[in-house]
Formats: structure tokens, C-alpha cells, sequence
């Protein structure tokens, strides 16, 4: 029986690796697409590492073909220097959505936000809800999920608030 390959972004980060960690346990393949190709592989070299290519569509391309599903956890928490500003992560979004749709991926889970909204003065929802369009008119088949809030052992937003309230 063949594996089917799916590829995580950020798999070597918090909601990512936690993906790409079940989609293992269920047997399949699992690649990654990732800033941080040099970080420490937490599944000793099980998960395929491949640098995002933003700046190299064909090579994006070619990091996605065979892929099965694409799982997008890529996004920018906050605006901080030149290359991670919201505004970048929209633009880089719509080229791995064009990237994958050229490779042939079956299909996208799209990690969004709750209430995302075009006219938010808020880059963030603004941004997210630009991509939730993109991938609706991109015609791949997708799923978008819009969670409240992720939180567990790792994550940085509760833990640290909640940690400085006592």
C-alpha cells in the first residue's frame, strides 16, 4: 500500500508539528515547508524539510507535487521587520495556494482565524480573511478552519499571559 504524502507547513513549529505528528500516527508521508529548514527536526528526520521558495514559484511547485493534502499553518503573529508583515504572509499565501494548485494538490486545510473580515481595521483578520477568498476562488477543494484560540503545554499567548497574571 502506498503512503499518501501530505505536507504540513511549519511542521517543526507548535500547531504543525502537532499535525504532521497524527497525519504520521495514521501512516501517511509528511513533508514540510518551513523558514527554519536548520531547526532541530523534533521527528528525527521522518519529516522531509523544504524551504517555503516564496521567491521561486517553480521550486515551490516542485516541493508540493505529489501531495495529497496541504495543510496551511503559515502566518505572521505580528508585524516585525520587512519580510514578516502581514501584508507578506497575504502575498505569500496566495502564491502557496497557486503553487499548490499547479502541483496538483487534491486538497487544502487552511488554518484562519475566528470572525475574519475584509473590512477589519485589523491586518490580521483583514489578512486572513483576503486568503479564506483566495483559496474560495482558487479553485482547489479546501477546508477552512477558524479556530478561537489554539492553546496546550507550548503555545506562547495563554501560557505567557497567563503565567504574568500570577
Amino acid at each position: 500500500m502506498d503512503q499518501q504524502l501530505h505536507v504540513v507547513t511549519g511542521a517543526f513549529g507548535y500547531s504543525g508539528k502537532y499535525i504532521a505528528k497524527q497525519l504520521q500516527d495514521e501512516g501517511h508521508r509528511v513533508r514540510t515547508l518551513t523558514n527554519s529548514v536548520n531547526r532541530s527536526n523534533p521527528f528525527g528526520g521522518q519529516v522531509e524539510a523544504h524551504p517555503f521558495n516564496f521567491d521561486n514559484p517553480n521550486r515551490l511547485v516542485e516541493s508540493l507535487r505529489g501531495a495529497t493534502v496541504l495543510y496551511n499553518t503559515y502566518w505572521v503573529r505580528f508585524n516585525y521587520k520587512r519580510d514578516f508583515q502581514h501584508s507578506a504572509a497575504v502575498e505569500n499565501t496566495k502564491k502557496l495556494f497557486d503553487a499548490a494548485k499547479r502541483a496538483g494538490v487534491e486538497r487544502v486545510v487552511h488554518v484562519s482565524i475566528t470572525n475574519p473580515s475584509e473590512d477589519s481595521p485589523l491586518e490580521y483578520f483583514s489578512g486572513k480573511a483576503k486568503l479564506e477568498n483566495a483559496l474560495i476562488e482558487s479553485g482547489l477543494s479546501f477546508a477552512i478552519l477558524r479556530p478561537t484560540v489554539i492553546f496546550g503545554d507550548e503555545d506562547v499567548l495563554i501560557n505567557k499571559n497567563a503565567t504574568q497574571s500570577c
